[in-house]
């Protein structure tokens, strides 16, 4: 973008605390704004209420007794402020706008135009969107599938954000159709956890409760910024503390919602009195967090401070570890890490006092390194040292994103589902579906560019922005004969199609759904394995909106007619009878219907929680990697991306990033001001940013420097818009998650 594109770039000091009035009051701003003051008040007194409907941003769970009225974070009101909004974008504004001129415009821009209201396809040749109706729309999509040599030639894409009943039967749709080609967005960003707790514990999810962190007595969180990301943590975060928990915040960057917290329902919060949170923070140098983490179980192994009875009982590795631990130096792990050997005495020995209840959360700062998996399987060792699993108070924490992100697993979308969901999906329907693995998000992109990938069908999200490499995905994307967005809002996706693009327009999580003449309801299942309903409850966007589960069972009834025997069209006019269907399949979701009917719904089993250990040595597995951490070239600086305050996941909510002190722009790069000054840049002034990889470099041009506290060596900037730094082809062992916190860039003064 040129250089024109900047927006009058505002800087001020960091944060450091979140929340208070000013969250509330841009809360209000933004949803009277958007979906006015009946519409809006409305959305908000049902958002994650008992008998409501789940907010569509983040999975942070719900209380399970006593719930606030005003059970929502301003992220959470910004997400129903878009969902609700009274703009339209029909066809007329497709008429109005072409596909190119509408690639100009910022994601902030297309996420304020409003709601889509009917299917639009855009077909070869064509410079703007056209109405097709829904029976159009589902013969093109059948023609194409029918049309190609191979059902391996497809890829079902999925966001977290879709219910258990649409990822159910879009998982059960792609492999009666023939494919295990079901990419998703854990691929990039949990997927390290999954793989790490698995080989560990035998399960990818958490094992603790919200009742568990609230009593711990010490919290580690790592690689997560909660106060933008998760923002109702911070009500169990006060609680713990309050309960005399020690918080150890670890991050290259000090987060305001590591450090404080203004409760907005609590005169202390209303008065700008914040709750401190981190008693401790370790600034960690970038991906220097598995050598901290080594550091900390070291010092309880010198220290004879470990559990010797649950290493023993429970316990597979343990001396191989040990002798590993020993064989550190104390040198190379400070170096590594970043932090001073005492600092890390210090925090093991509060996580070794006490009963030992120790909660461990993190994100993806942890999930998005090449040794993502070693660096979370310490995490898993240390809890193993201490005993800290498997007990009230104590466990492992893995805190997901999208709102249905990790049920969306759970139902079966996975490129390499185990047997046994196979066989149980062969019981249930009578049909036998493939056991060969299919492509994961990288090499589903790798198959569209070479040709291999002919149709894509995505269930929400924005596939083009949150993936990496974006010019590569977008000329995968391009080289498709056909691609599909099933979606409630126009993203940048829908600009980059095949040479047919079709965009599928639902029904949003607020709004009632009547499908099949009666009231619907769909469920989700939150970070703490809890499986809830939804209940939308305001008037839909537009009469032509079909539900996610219609939309799909008509895909499939189109695409399948003549040779299934599934009942597609019932089951798309009646949840009950999907859930009926889930009840048989997925383990643990027994008499579903009713359990899922009472209020707050209920737990799923978790076995490390029960010490139950299902990994293939029927006990908990230390793991032993070598000490690792990327060393960068002379003149890089290795580049994390994340979010701004004004946006989830792709999203953009506004242009401004509180916490962080950023006002009206996102073009920038936060630098150490040492590093700064070592290639004569000054503060604001306009750089060039430049990755590199394998001899490849890619570009992101025309960004304003802000100085930061950061280690020296670090940066980082937002995505979506730096995504076209990321290698597509750097990714983590064993998860192959993108790299999005470990890029090398150089960076210089733009000419």
């Amino acid at each position: 973008m040129p250089p024109e594109a900047f927006t009058d770039l505002v800087v001020s000091a960091p944060k450091s605390a979140a929340a208070g009035l000013t969250a509330v009051a841009i809360s209000m701003k933004h949803v009277m704004g958007n979906a006015g003051l009946m519409r809006g008040t409305s959305a908000m007194l049902k958002l994650n209420q008992k008998g409501g409907f789940d907010c569509p941003s983040c999975a942070w769970p719900d209380p399970d007794d006593h719930r606030s009225q005003f059970e929502f974070c301003e992220n959470g009101a910004k997400a129903i402020a878009s969902e609700t909004t009274l703009k339209r974008v029909t066809p007329a504004f497709f008429a109005e706008h072409s596909v190119a001129e509408l690639a100009g415009k910022t994601d902030f821009w297309m996420d304020q135009a409003g709601r889509l209201t009917h299917p639009m396809v855009l077909r070869e040749g064509d410079t703007h969107y056209s109405e097709i109706s829904w029976d159009e729309a589902f013969e093109l999509i059948a023609k194409e599938l029918n049309g190609l040599a191979s059902p391996d030639e497809a890829v079902f894409y999925t966001s977290g954000r879709a219910s258990n009943e649409a990822a159910f039967l879009y998982q059960l749709f792609a492999r009666q159709y023939g494919t295990n080609n079901l990419p998703d967005c854990s691929n990039m960003c949990h997927e390290s956890s999954g793989a790490a707790m698995m080989a560990s514990v035998g399960v990818g999810k958490g094992t603790v409760t919200l009742q568990d962190l609230e009593t711990a007595e010490t919290i580690l969180i790592f690689g997560q910024n909660p106060g933008t990301n998760h923002p109702r943590m911070l009500t169990s975060l006060q609680a713990a503390v309050e309960g005399g928990a020690v918080i150890v915040g670890v991050n290259p960057m000090k987060e305001a919602g590591l450090t404080g917290f203004m409760h907005p329902q609590q005169m202390m919060g209303m008065l700008g009195m914040a709750t401190p949170l981190a008693e401790e923070f370790l600034q960690v140098r970038q991906n220097g967090d598995q050598a901290l983490l080594k550091g900390l179980a070291k010092v309880l192994v010198e220290d004879g401070t470990i559990d010797e009875g649950f290493i023993r009982e429970h316990t597979a590795g343990f001396e191989v570890y040990r002798e590993h631990l020993l064989s550190l130096e104390w040198a190379e792990l400070e170096r590594v890490s970043g932090i001073e050997r005492e600092r890390i005495e210090r925090v093991a020995r509060q996580c070794a006092s006490g009963e030992r209840k120790v909660v461990t959360c993190w994100a993806m700062g942890l999930t998005q390194h090449k040794n993502a998996v070693a660096t979370i399987q310490e995490v898993v060792n240390l809890h193993l040292l201490l005993g800290a699993i498997g007990r009230p108070g104590a466990g492992l924490c893995p805190v997901r994103g999208h709102s249905n992100v990790q049920g969306d697993r759970t139902m079966g979308v996975f490129e390499k589902m185990p047997g046994w969901f196979h066989d149980a999906i062969d019981r249930e329907f009578g049909f036998e579906s493939p056991r060969k693995h299919g492509w994961d998000t990288v090499a589903a992109i790798e198959a569209m560019h070479e040709g291999r990938g002919k149709v894509f069908y995505a269930l929400g999200g924005n596939f083009l922005q949150a993936t990496p490499d974006t010019e590569y995905t977008a000329e995968a994307l391009r080289r498709c004969r056909l691609t599909v967005h099933l979606a409630t809002k126009l993203n940048r996706s829908h600009l980059v199609t095949g040479k047919v693009g079709l965009i599928l327009p639902c029904l949003g999580r607020s709004e009632k759904d009547r499908t099949g003449g009666k009231e619907q309801f769909v469920t989700v299942e939150n970070s703490m394995s809890v499986v809830h309903q939804s209940v939308g409850h305001l008037a839909a966007a537009s009469d032509t909106l079909l539900s996610e589960p219609m939309i799909i069972a008509r895909t499939a009834n189109a695409v399948l007619k003549g040779r299934s025997s599934v009942p597609w069209l019932a089951m798309g006019a009646d949840y009950d009878l999907i859930r009926e269907r889930i009840a048989r399949v997925v383990p643990a979701f027994e008499d579903f219907n009713e359990r899922v009917r009472k209020p707050g719904g209920f737990y799923l089993p978790n076995s490390a929680r029960e010490l139950a250990w299902t990994t293939e040595s029927g006990r908990a597995n230390f793991a032993t990697h070598a000490l690792s951490c990327l060393e960068l070239e002379e003149g890089e600086l290795l580049l994390q991306t994340l979010r701004s305050h004004d946006q989830f996941n792709t999203t953009v909510y506004g242009l401004d990033d509180r916490y962080r002190g950023i006002s009206n722009e996102r073009r920038v790069v936060f630098m150490n001001p040492q590093d700064m000054k070592a290639r004569g840049i000054g503060p604001m002034e306009e750089v060039n940013l430049t990755s590199h990889f394998e001899g490849e470099k890619r570009h992101a041009r025309h960004y304003l420097a802000v100085p930061y506290d950061l280690p020296r060596g670090a940066c980082a900037g937002y995505f979506p818009e730096l995504n076209v730094l990321v290698p597509l082809r750097s990714f983590a062992d064993v998860s192959l998650t993108p790299t999005s916190k470990s890029v090398r860039v150089t960076i210089e003064l733009a000419s």
